[in-house]
């Protein structure tokens, strides 16, 4: 293996999950360069369905938290979910993107996308549409690990899209799918349990 692969192989390996940042800030060109490594990820039609929207001022973050905050506390009330445990969890999210020095709204559209009268290869195409930006994530994800980066995914802007855009302004063809947060990290990486190959692999 040539020292470049494995260079790319060691990241893969090493990258992990980063939920806490120092106070240091993310220059512009930097956030840039993570965006353009995310955009070369493998694209249905070259559709290129993905949108970012990069969010740094304070005002924006507590935005964004307070509406999902509210989604997530309609929701867990409904579930009839304990006040206390709601609250905790509703301020756990909000300190999470209020403290991350970069949030990104990772969306997708479908604008660009093949349209197709019935629903099964409707559905078809809405599920390449997410895959590319799932792959336009993960670059993102590696981007920052190689430039000294901690990065985290979270899927809640799934469970309020509506409340997500809204809170940012964004189009309306602009679908949240989820929520990045950016930072230099200010904690170890912990030691991550991969199954085996045998248990998820099969050769036919």
């Amino acid at each position: 293996m040539t020292e470049h692969y494995a260079a790319v192989f060691d990241a893969i390996r090493a990258r992990r999950s980063m939920r806490r940042y120092t106070d240091r800030p993310v220059d512009r060109a930097t956030i840039d360069a993570i965006l353009d490594a995310a955009t070369y990820a493998p694209s249905a039609h070259n559709r290129q369905p993905w949108r970012f929207a990069v969010v740094t001022s304070p005002e924006a973050k507590a935005r964004l938290a307070s509406a999902m905050g509210e989604r997530l506390r309609a929701d867990r009330l409904a579930d009839g979910d304990s006040p206390d445990v709601i609250e905790a969890d509703v301020s756990r999210s909000r300190a999470r993107i209020m403290a991350a020095p970069v949030v990104v709204l990772a969306c997708l559209t479908m604008s660009d996308m093949d349209q197709y009268p019935d629903a099964r290869r409707g559905g078809a195409e809405r599920i390449m549409a997410i895959q590319c930006v799932a792959a336009a994530i993960q670059n993102f994800l590696l981007a920052a690990h190689a430039l000294g980066l901690g990065a985290s995914w979270m899927c809640a802007p799934l469970f309020s899209p509506d409340e997500a855009r809204a809170a940012l302004d964004l189009p309306a063809d602009w679908e949240p799918q989820a929520l990045i947060t950016l930072g230099y990290p200010a904690e170890t990486a912990k030691p991550r349990v991969i199954q085996s190959l045998t248990s998820r692999v099969v050769y036919l």
